[in-house]
């Protein structure tokens, strides 16, 4: 039996059942509704206010830790939570990275104190105890989990050096949790604090090519909704902040556009919407706070299936590699040129 006489005998089946008909009428209504009435939740949360800054104690002497701080988002969580009055801590492999940071700091808000940190989130034999011994004096209110490690360019498993699988891992999960660790006591007992961990849409849909980092960023994502959940009724606010493409050294994407921000707009955005799920509408801890970055995850995580979505990726990633690729082979040529 064809598909054109199985489609004429459902109709005469539902024309000579008008209750079955309009159960299915109801049901697809019901269905279409709920998916209006999510997108309008998103559109409604990114419009309103998020938690202010003073209440993890901007202003009021507490302090900031930023992790990955001399470039990219990391920089500009540092400076613009600054100028929203908090002392900045910061910590990051290279001192003299980090000293240059301070000072722009200093010049730029002199009342605002700055501590510098450097350590090697790479190193699984990281001196964490001098740096607890350095953040327990401080009144803690924030920390910013930004320090991470993606690919060069997408990799295949098989092909992915050992070195770079360690440092993903030992930069992405265990730095960000031996960090965490350090602070939230202080945080619980003061009862209030705020803890953002910078997130992927890597963690949304498994990245074919880029198999460690998508994992190490879903890790992220639960490792945050538990803690998040732990830390109710304790002051203490935590988001995973899922990130869509900005711009920076990391994503190697130079321009902005509306859907790819500087760093100074997504993090102006993130810290104008604490608490806001946004695009994450439903999702306990995790926040999608970017206008240009919700409606991604919004149609991610409503249309259409995971393998579609998981195909999408992997095709991507394919090219991406592939102009990666095209682009060495000219450079070494011309070095040859050169020589």
């Amino acid at each position: 039996m064809d598909v054109a006489t199985l489609r004429a005998q459902a109709i005469d089946w539902a024309s000579d059942c008008p209750l079955t008909t309009l159960a299915f009428a109801v049901l697809g209504a019901g269905w279409l509704g709920s998916y209006v009435l999510s997108f309008a939740r998103m559109a409604v949360d990114l419009a309103r206010p998020g938690i202010p800054l003073k209440r993890f104690g901007a202003k009021k002497g507490a302090w900031a830790v930023v992790t990955g701080a001399t470039a990219g988002i990391g920089r500009d969580f540092a400076l613009q939570l600054a100028a929203a009055g908090f002392n900045i801590f910061l910590a990051s492999r290279t001192a003299s990275k980090l000293d240059e940071i301070a000072q722009e700091i200093t010049a730029k808000y002199p009342s605002v104190k700055t501590q510098v940190h450097a350590i090697d989130f790479s190193s699984a034999s990281a001196d964490y105890a001098a740096l607890k011994a350095a953040l327990d004096p401080l009144d803690v209110g924030v920390l910013i989990n930004n320090v991470g490690k993606s690919y060069e360019e997408p990799t295949f498993f098989q092909d992915l050096s050992d070195q770079d699988m360690i440092d993903i891992v030992e930069i992405n999960v265990n730095a960000t949790m031996k960090v965490t660790k350090l602070v939230v006591p202080g945080m619980v007992s003061r009862k209030r604090g705020l803890i953002l961990t910078v997130g992927s849409f890597a963690s949304l849909i498994p990245s074919p090519l880029l198999a460690v980092y998508s994992g190490s960023k879903a890790f992220l994502s639960t490792w945050s909704q538990a803690l998040g959940s732990e830390l109710q009724g304790t002051g203490v606010e935590v988001e995973l902040l899922n990130t869509y493409f900005v711009v920076s050294k990391l994503s190697k994407i130079r321009k902005s556009s509306w859907m790819i921000p500087t760093p100074k707009t997504y993090v102006r955005s993130v810290l104008s919407h604490i608490g806001v799920r946004g695009g994450a509408v439903g999702q306990p801890h995790i926040s999608t706070p970017y206008h240009g970055h919700a409606p991604v995850q919004w149609v991610v995580d409503h249309l259409f299936s995971r393998q579609f979505w998981l195909d999408y990726n992997r095709k991507l990633h394919l090219d991406i590699r592939k102009r990666a690729l095209r682009k060495r082979e000219r450079e070494a040529a011309k070095a040859v040129k050169g020589e």
